[in-house]
């Protein structure tokens, strides 16, 4: 299992950095990103903060741990800037906090996300058909969330997806312990979103290849 989204108290999430890591190692998961939500006031003291203490849980844990964000309510226009500047900065993976119909980010959020080619939309919502396209063709994966707020769009997202070969990941949203998913509670999540076994078998796929960028 692999688990791209996550949160800790360095944003709205309970769990410091270590207790999150080790509390999904023990539940079966071989890598995990710590995903805290940014914008341009905090980015730099999240991907600082997680780059100070991923080494030491990878070698104390024997668990892979990227570091990296979730841009969260920035500007569309201004999301291809923030991108850029995290990764320069030395975050490993970059999500974007999607158009979820849980939460009101700005609209045009999915698009801009795509347009920068990161590499997961969170739950991205009612996403269009024009979106998912382009995600397709940007390599940009749309995410399938076990988080019960922003889950009720996942069938849409897995039906589209498929329809346009876009790639899907299978993530958690952790905020604090009970969010951890084992892998009966993920393949439930899958079979509501219309998804099968093989389904989550490629999502897997998708989550090694992002972790595999980073090896």
């Amino acid at each position: 299992m692999i688990d791209l989204h996550t949160h800790t108290f360095l944003s709205d999430g309970i769990l410091v950095p270590s207790e999150l890591v080790y509390s999904e190692k023990i539940i079966g998961y071989k890598a995990i990103a710590i995903t805290d939500h940014v914008d341009y006031s905090n980015y730099k003291q999240v991907i600082e903060a997680v780059n100070a203490i991923k080494g030491s849980l990878i070698k104390e844990y024997d668990i892979k741990v990227m570091s990296g964000v979730e841009i969260s309510y920035v500007p569309p226009n201004l999301i291809k800037d923030i991108t850029d500047k995290c990764r320069r900065y030395g975050a490993d993976i970059i999500v974007v906090h999607g158009e979820t119909i849980s939460e009101h980010v700005p609209p045009g959020t999915n698009h801009a996300a795509i347009e920068a080619h990161v590499d997961i939309l969170a739950h991205p919502g009612f996403i269009t058909n024009e979106d998912v396209i382009l995600a397709t063709e940007n390599d940009v994966c749309l995410e399938i969330t076990t988080r019960l707020s922003h889950s009720q769009t996942n069938k849409h997202v897995a039906s589209i997806a498929k329809k346009y070969k876009a790639r899907l990941v299978l993530n958690n949203d952790v905020h604090a312990p009970k969010d951890i998913a084992d892998k009966t509670r993920l393949l439930e999540v899958c079979e509501a979103a219309g998804l099968t076994e093989n389904d989550y078998q490629e999502m897997l796929q998708n989550s090694s290849a992002i972790v595999s960028k980073q090896s």
